[in-house]
């Protein structure tokens, strides 16, 4: 044999080793055993990010200019071509023989050079308790969205804590300083300290194995992690402990706050340094950094603001001279003084709530900047939800329209991209889809349209009923006002403290009723008169559980009045039935809500469980879930913070064990009230206070047929 033959046997086995490498390969494994033989990927340079769709004999061609250019395509291609939507809880399918053929060359390209996901509160609200099991399904969604610029802050906490180790705080100071599991999030904004702590030691074991595993996976993709940089944040001690020259920007909801190292103190790149040096050693270098110093509020009257953005500028430019600093705009930050004189190209606005408080040039904002971000660059982001709640909600219209019309303005130069930048997810995916696809379509297109394409794809065929179903829901659910600037879902009245005047649920809500709930149990109904079409498929049955629960926290907001006045009106037969009846609705989404796991309080602290190796870290793990999504904090953040409900969840167990509860201890005082009895004031912060510290199990199985249990359920609201 000679040299040349044994030259090209070694290159056909380094081409074949690529091959079997390659991510796109082992995504369309995971999808489905075998997908991969049925697809022929080809890999193109080119300096815009593209993907085509095209045809060779009996194999689909996806082609494109990098992995995630060609994992759009593959997406796109599942959903327009074979009828199969991957959605986060359902990232499988089975794949026909063969594939249905591409007629001709389809090709999508973008000039949104980012694609951007998450938020810190993303971390905290749904993924604080996620697994490599999870996170590796995530990733693949990703992928297949066009995210190629994810928030990545798992393990930030095995960072800080390497960091206070070398500069001589002791464990015990340390862990009081880190947040626990549940409350990471607002920890890494500079929010508060040590709250849902101490962490064990075991956690950040399984954190930095976990941030290494996501991050291998993310870079093979060619996806850019964005690490959590070095923002001036300490520990409130700091100045007495480490001799700093700190500010003390006050408290959050009740809070502590950490402290802010003064950009001219000497030790300001001391710190960075080593911050910066293990960030590097454990995870490896990144192009980008977030770092959000000032988040909500913070006093920020003895800082240089020019200074600090030099400061943490030139620490994030020294560890990689070629990172891009990303940051929040959320109320005043970024400040104006502490970006202007940074350089162009060296920091990215992801614009948090485009969809309704744009600060990006548009002069209809409530937050209004006339310059938008200046020189720099920034993203189109769409937060649309709050606290994880769950809930139908969305302003689908809006959403496209305010991206091409920020495409055309004056300050398109600097439009980089587009953004999830939701508090929490899994949920409302026809929201998610719709954002994710904008980069990719180059011209504005109608509402109705590209619904009708959704359902379609979604569901795996086309049926008119479930298209009008989603045409109504469309029109009024999802379209909510241009100039609404609600957080999040209309909140449902089951999850509220009880009253006399109960609208909204958590503090900042700022609801305003701008739909019919009788349109939405009509969409149910519709939706219900066809699901004998589509038993068995699983987009479909999580979205009929999602509507019928949302139909049924509809009656209870129609019911909720006729139970108040009843009681001003001294009818207490009346109150008495409506205030049963009123109960009786929040057991029944309780039962509705058994039948898929994505609705079960089982399901959130089950995962909280399942993180710890000793039963102390176990309970540990649930209390932490157990608050977040009831008071949120002790009694005074939750009281006089504002944060009790923030979080609120219609799940599965949840209601039942909780929100009915606390309706019914506050039913039964109306009654007493009206009987002429005397009464004591409720202390609702002890009654929510109590179930936090339970242990006991609920289960994350489905429970019964999702179809039936939603007819049976949909029937009693309507009799």
């Amino acid at each position: 044999m000679n040299m040349r033959t044994i030259c090209l046997i070694c290159m056909l086995c380094l081409a074949v080793v690529v091959k079997a490498a390659s991510p796109i390969q082992g995504l369309l494994e995971r999808i489905d055993k075998g997908a991969s033989r049925k697809f022929v990927i080809e890999q193109v340079k080119s300096p815009t990010d593209f993907f085509e769709l095209d045809q060779k004999g009996d194999k689909v061609v996806i082609r494109g200019n990098n992995y995630v250019s060609i994992a759009t395509g593959v997406n796109w291609y599942l959903k327009y071509y074979a009828g199969i939507h991957l959605s986060w809880n359902g990232m499988t399918a089975q794949l026909p023989a063969v594939l249905p053929a591409v007629p001709r060359k389809e090709r999508h390209e973008t000039d949104m050079k980012y694609r951007y996901d998450f938020n810190y509160c993303t971390y905290s609200y749904t993924m604080a308790f996620w697994d490599w099991n999870r996170w590796e399904k995530e990733i693949d969604w990703m992928a297949l969205h066009g995210i190629n610029l994810p928030l990545a802050v798992v393990g930030a906490d095995v960072v800080w804590y390497n960091v206070l180790t070398q500069l001589g705080y002791p464990k015990d100071e340390i862990n009081e300083f880190i947040a626990g599991p549940a409350f990471q999030g607002w920890w890494l904004m500079n929010n508060l300290e040590g709250w849902g702590g101490p962490n064990p030691d075991s956690w950040y074991k399984q954190r930095e194995t976990l941030q290494k595993q996501i991050l291998k996976r993310m870079r093979e993709y060619g996806i850019h992690p964005v690490l959590p940089g070095y923002s001036g944040m300490v520990p409130h001690n700091a100045k007495e402990r480490l001799k700093l020259n700190v500010s003390d920007p006050g408290l959050w909801c009740g809070y502590r706050r950490p402290a802010f190292l003064q950009p001219t103190d000497s030790r300001f790149n001391e710190i960075a340094d080593l911050y910066y040096k293990e960030m590097n050693r454990l995870y490896g270098k990144a192009d980008f950094y977030s770092m959000d110093p000032f988040h909500e509020g913070g006093n920020v009257a003895s800082v240089d603001l020019n200074a600090a953005g030099q400061a943490i500028w030139g620490a994030m430019k020294k560890a990689n001279p070629k990172a891009v600093w990303v940051i929040q705009a959320w109320q005043a930050n970024p400040r104006q003084k502490m970006i202007e004189n940074l350089p162009a190209g060296d920091l990215i606005v992801l614009d948090l709530f485009s969809e309704s408080r744009p600060q990006w040039g548009d002069s209809e904002s409530t937050w209004y900047r006339k310059e938008g971000f200046g020189k720099h660059d920034w993203l189109y982001c769409m937060l649309l939800n709050y606290g994880g709640n769950v809930g139908l909600h969305g302003k689908m219209k809006h959403v496209i329209d305010e991206f091409y019309k920020a495409k055309t303005s004056s300050f398109s130069k600097t439009m980089k991209g587009v953004g999830m930048t939701m508090e929490g997810t899994e949920n409302n995916p026809v929201m998610f889809e719709l954002l994710c696809e904008l980069p990719w379509r180059p011209v504005w297109f109608h509402k109705e349209e590209w619904l009708k394409n959704y359902t379609v794809a979604r569901y795996g065929k086309d049926d008119k009923t479930i298209q009008d179903a989603w045409l109504l829901l469309s029109n009024t659910i999802y379209d909510c006002p241009a100039k609404n600037t609600q957080q999040g879902t209309h909140e449902s009245v089951f999850c509220a403290r009880p009253g006399y005047d109960v609208y909204q649920v958590s503090s900042w809500s700022e609801m305003e009723p701008y739909y019919k709930p009788e349109d939405i149990i009509r969409a149910a109904g519709m939706m219900l008169s066809a699901a004998d079409r589509f038993k068995g498929n699983n987009n479909f049955e999580y979205d009929l559980t999602d509507i019928v629960r949302q139909a049924v926290a509809e009656k209870g907001r129609l019911v909720y009045p006729v139970m108040i006045d009843a009681y001003k009106a001294g009818e207490k037969d009346l109150f008495a039935a409506a205030s049963q009846r009123f109960l009786d609705l929040i057991l029944l989404q309780d039962k509705l809500l058994a039948v898929r796991p994505e609705f079960k309080v089982g399901t959130w602290i089950g995962s909280a469980r399942n993180l710890g190796t000793t039963p102390e870290e176990k309970d540990l793990y649930e209390w932490n879930a157990r608050v977040q999504i009831t008071t949120w904090g002790n009694r005074v953040a939750a009281d006089e913070g504002g944060l009790r409900d923030y979080a609120h969840k219609e799940w599965n167990g949840l209601l039942r064990d909780f929100y009915y509860n606390r309706w019914k201890v506050w039913i039964d005082q109306q009654k007493a009230r009206l009987d002429g009895a005397p009464v004591k004031e409720i202390d609702f912060y002890d009654i929510e206070e109590q179930w936090t510290k339970q242990t006991h199990p609920y289960s994350s199985q489905a429970e019964g047929d999702v179809i039936e249990v939603a007819k049976e359920v949909y029937a009693k609201i309507t009799e």
